[in-house]
């Protein structure tokens, strides 16, 4: 580790050379945590952005129907779904609005499980159910977000995310051409073999300049998901009126005018969201209680589209419309990062892109993995040497801003200095 204190160096110590080799040891310190969530990350990922494509395959033939005449009723559909595997509680059904499309029906099991099933819209035959949390697609989502362990993995994979960011802004300075090495140079593909480790060093730094551009983004628009960080944005919003007003999760959602009556067919919502002019597909949450009313929103991919509809289960009244432009700007902004994120904000060319992003991310780990172990001494760790630095204004500006802006950063920047005082030092470890 690099000391805090102020050392008997000259005053130039931390510019040019000395400066690029400190740059250079924290950017390796950081790659030692980073690298291996990267990896994870870019794969699980890069895997999750073709969840539709994927389903599609894997239950193609339960999502899809031959239509073989009208729909029956969703009560009717229900049925067979409550007599095997059983409903605990209904929690939605979505309509596709497309005769191929099967019906959907999320609901609680007989055992209490979060399940998804699949219904032939014309027969009423259960196509398939399936344990939401032991879907393929559902665990790889949880193996991306919290490593499969709740909470606490969670954490683990925001801390990878904050010091990536540390490790890009690093790695871009040391991309920056210097010396002998032109911009020209910068930004040409590698020369040489694979087998020299100049080849390697190359092409992490080529590869790093492109995933910059192409995964600092999808970084920085992961991070409202997070519990530290987009635990801070979310009261951010709140206090300042700019937090999501869905009606899904607002405590202001009005119910039903009655607390009693015959409650509407399913399908009479599904139409009421049709005439509303919602688009397919349409997602619709019953009604809790007596007083409560209809829940139903368009599930379409494109944000711009998800309009949300309160209904009375009475009268069918539309008691509430919430449109995505209702939001305030900061809660659109923060959506719409979130669509790029999961490459669904233009289409194929975010799709592409950001698939190139999680190859670019796994090409930057491989490449740093193997520079360092062709350039490693026998039998050490390799840390890059670099000289007992002074913390001049300028960098502890920016260490305190880097620590402001992503917590974790600055949390575990403290825990590591505790730790090199008070063990690595004695043990040599962290030490070319």
């Amino acid at each position: 580790m690099t000391d805090t204190t102020v050392s008997a160096q000259p005053r130039g110590l931390t510019t040019g050379g000395a400066f690029y080799r400190l740059v250079w040891k924290w950017h390796f310190l950081a790659s030692l945590y980073v690298l291996p969530f990267m990896m994870l990350l870019a794969t699980t990922g890069g895997i999750y952005l073709y969840k539709p494509q994927i389903e599609n395959l894997l239950y193609a033939d339960q999502m899809y129907v031959e239509p073989a005449g009208p729909s029956m009723s969703f009560e009717m559909q229900l049925a067979a779904l409550r007599a095997d595997p059983g409903i605990n509680r209904l929690r939605g059904i979505t309509d596709y609005g497309d005769p191929t499309r099967s019906t959907m029906v999320e609901f609680d099991n007989a055992n209490g499980e979060r399940s998804i099933a699949w219904v032939n819209p014309t027969t009423g035959v259960v196509l398939g159910s399936h344990v939401r949390d032991k879907m393929p697609m559902r665990v790889l989502r949880n193996l991306h977000g919290t490593l499969l362990m709740g909470d606490f993995g969670t954490k683990f994979v925001e801390l990878a995310a904050h010091w990536a960011i540390v490790m890009f802004i690093t790695g871009a300075y040391l991309w920056w051409p210097r010396g002998k090495r032109t911009l020209r140079k910068a930004v040409s593909l590698p020369e040489g073999k694979p087998s020299q480790r100049s080849w390697w060093r190359e092409t992490h730094l080529f590869a790093g300049l492109l995933a910059t551009i192409l995964v600092v983004p999808i970084l920085i628009t992961g991070l409202p998901w997070t519990d530290i960080w987009g635990g801070g944005l979310s009261y951010v919003q709140d206090q300042t009126g700019q937090s999501s007003k869905s009606l899904r999760f607002s405590r202001s959602v009005p119910d039903s005018t009655a607390s009693e009556g015959t409650t509407l067919p399913f399908t009479d919502v599904f139409e009421i969201a049709s005439a509303e002019g919602l688009t397919a597909p349409y997602e619709m949450r019953p009604p809790r209680n007596d007083e409560a009313a209809f829940w139903i929103r368009s599930a379409s991919s494109a944000r711009t589209d998800q309009s949300e509809l309160i209904i009375d289960q009475y009268s069918g009244a539309v008691l509430q419309r919430f449109d995505f432009a209702d939001n305030p700007i900061i809660a659109r902004t923060v959506s719409q990062g979130i669509s790029f994120h999961q490459g669904e904000l233009y289409g194929w060319l975010n799709l592409a892109q950001n698939t190139i992003a999680a190859l670019l991310a796994l090409l930057l780990s491989v490449s740093g993995f193997v520079a360092w172990w062709k350039r490693r001494p026998a039998g050490k760790l390799g840390v890059p040497a670099a000289p007992e630095a002074a913390l001049g204004w300028g960098m502890m500006a920016l260490v305190v801003g880097l620590s402001l802006l992503f917590p974790l950063v600055g949390a575990s920047l403290i825990v590591a200095l505790i730790l090199d005082w008070l063990l690595f030092r004695r043990l040599g470890l962290f030490r070319t």
